[in-house]
């Protein structure tokens, strides 16, 4: 039933990468060009950066999970690559908060945390 999973995982690859491409350029740019988006620090581009970063990180997430799926396929599961691959997730995640917003929406700082953890968890398994 491994085959299953690895289905599942390109469909993810596909679904992240279809939405990453497809929102950028039918959403995010017709959003962007609204004149009434809320102004936050002084105008709307926190707005405009955290829509975007955030909008992206949805499809990171999914090619996290598709990851982890592919080694949930394996025959025999280690959980050293699952938090790898969770770790590798939310440094992605941690590196576009932080500069996607310019280090405004604090959401980097779990991102952050969750790698760090996740990380350190993994190398007690070397």
């Amino acid at each position: 039933m491994a085959f299953l999973l690895y289905i599942a995982a390109m469909a993810l690859l596909v679904l992240a990468i279809a939405h990453s491409y497809l929102g950028e350029r039918y959403i995010l740019i017709r959003v962007f060009k609204r004149d009434n988006l809320p102004k936050l620090f002084g105008n709307d581009d926190f707005t405009k950066r955290t829509l975007r970063f955030a909008w992206h990180l949805t499809s990171i997430a999914w090619l996290g999970l598709a990851g982890i799926l592919v080694v949930l396929a394996q025959p025999t599961i280690e959980p050293k690559p699952i938090l790898l691959i969770i770790s590798a997730t939310f440094f992605i995640h941690f590196i576009a908060a932080l500069f996607g917003s310019k280090g405004k929406h604090l959401s980097w700082i779990l991102f952050a945390l969750i790698t760090l953890c996740t990380a350190l968890t993994a190398i007690q398994y070397f």
